[in-house]
């Protein structure tokens, strides 16, 4: 069985990833959808608008096959790192292409821009650098390097839309990983990244949380089956509550003030200028707000800000980085992904853990002669399970056990939801 990869987050299923993912399996030629999603926090720094296993079965429900969870501190960091471990989860997997949108649609500009960047790394990286020092942000930075070194190349379009980014990132993963992972892009269809109206049927994740928030209805624009799951967590009062991640987050910000170096992201002056924001703002938008200057984005921010909340020192997640994920986590599959993960077992390298009852007992027999990197998976380990803990505390009514890694059931499917 061929497998095309997708990475997501699911935040939530819509329409425009239905169509991605069908026409990334007609791309690919493949019989098996393999998703590295992100767990409970988000690559532009946010929490999930609901936790992780609803929206494996949102994607198990439109016809995924196989769900697994894209670690911390991976899943939420900026591109490049975003990029790698997914790249490396998916090449771990088996999957046979990667599939992914961007505002392009012409995989053969991103390469070559992708190839640019590669073949003229230390240069850029100073261009990109001295901008940067000048208060530009990291994307405008590395627009104007890019500018700077190749005039001859018409590259400023493809640098300046959010998915085109991301896409140059899985390329040059590609290459850095050296995975024999064939690369396929699918032109994005409907509403932009940012945008909050529908197009043609389609929303932006972003625009499906805005109309949620604000009390429309999102029937027409996700499967009919995700809304019945989004309907079932609020009911259930399991949906996200952004006032309680405000407060839990001020409150982190403000236990230790003027020292907050040690966490990760936090740069030069940063560290005050969140307790100086902190101290003032009424809620989430406006710390953002009052945070954010000309170098450093809203996504920037909210990633130092989800650093932060979640404890991740800066040190530990430099180690974590270093190297590739020690194990991944698989949260869905339908009967046709669990005959292809047995097909493909003997060529995974890392653990794929289903039952979290003897996580220790795998990690330490499969780094039992390589104390670093078993050193690595209890560090992995230990921040899932800290984030788990952490979001149940940002649902409205979340009761139960918190260590929930550790008992919620793998969720399974037919042969393949596109045959139910």
């Amino acid at each position: 069985m061929r497998a095309v990869g997708l990475i997501t987050e699911y935040n939530p299923f819509h329409n425009g990833h239905l169509h991605h993912l069908r026409r990334s399996l007609d791309l690919a030629d493949a019989e098996v959808a393999v998703a590295v999603m992100s767990g409970h926090f988000l690559q532009r720094g946010e929490p999930a608008l609901v936790d992780k296993w609803v929206r494996a079965e949102m994607a198990l429900a439109a016809g995924v096959d196989i769900v697994v969870e894209l670690p911390l501190p991976w899943a939420a960091s900026s591109a490049p790192d975003f990029a790698r471990g997914a790249i490396q989860a998916l090449t771990d997997l088996g999957a046979d292409a990667v599939c992914f949108g961007s505002e392009s649609g012409d995989l053969a500009a991103l390469e070559h821009c992708a190839d640019l960047l590669a073949q003229q790394k230390e240069p850029v990286e100073k261009y990109t650098s001295a901008a940067l020092r000048r208060g530009v942000s990291f994307p405008q930075a590395q627009a104007q390097a890019m500018t700077k070194l190749f005039p001859t190349v018409d590259i400023d379009e493809i640098l300046s839309s959010p998915n085109n980014i991301l896409g140059l990132a899985y390329l040059r993963a590609l290459g850095e990983v050296g995975s024999s992972i064939v690369p396929l892009t699918t032109t994005r269809i409907g509403a932009g990244y940012h945008d909050l109206d529908e197009k043609e049927g389609i929303a932006s994740a972003t625009g499906i949380r805005q109309r949620l928030h604000d009390g429309f209805e999102i029937t027409g624009l996700v499967p009919q089956a995700v809304v019945l799951l989004l309907e079932k967590t609020f009911v259930a009062g399991l949906g996200l509550d952004v006032d309680i991640y405000y407060r839990l987050l001020s409150a982190q910000i403000l236990r230790s003030p003027g020292d907050l170096s040690h966490y990760w992201l936090i740069e030069a002056g940063l560290g005050q200028r969140l307790i100086d924001a902190a101290n003032q703002a009424a809620h989430l938008e406006e710390l953002i707000n009052a945070v954010k200057a000309r170098h450093l984005t809203r996504t920037r921010v909210q990633r130092t800000l989800v650093a932060v909340l979640l404890g991740i020192e800066a040190e530990a997640a430099r180690f974590l980085l270093a190297a590739p994920p020690t194990y991944l986590h698989l949260l869905a599959a339908s009967q046709r992904g669990e005959t292809f993960l047995a097909a493909r077992r003997k060529q995974r390298t890392i653990p794929l853990i289903q039952n979290f009852s003897r996580v220790q007992a795998i990690l330490k027999r499969r780094y039992a002669t390589e104390p670093e990197a078993l050193q690595r998976a209890q560090g992995q380990l230990a921040l899932q399970l800290r984030a788990s803990r952490i979001y149940s505390l940002l649902q409205k009514s979340f009761r139960g056990q918190r260590q929930r890694d550790y008992y919620e059931p793998l969720r399974r499917g037919c042969v393949s939801h596109r045959e139910c």
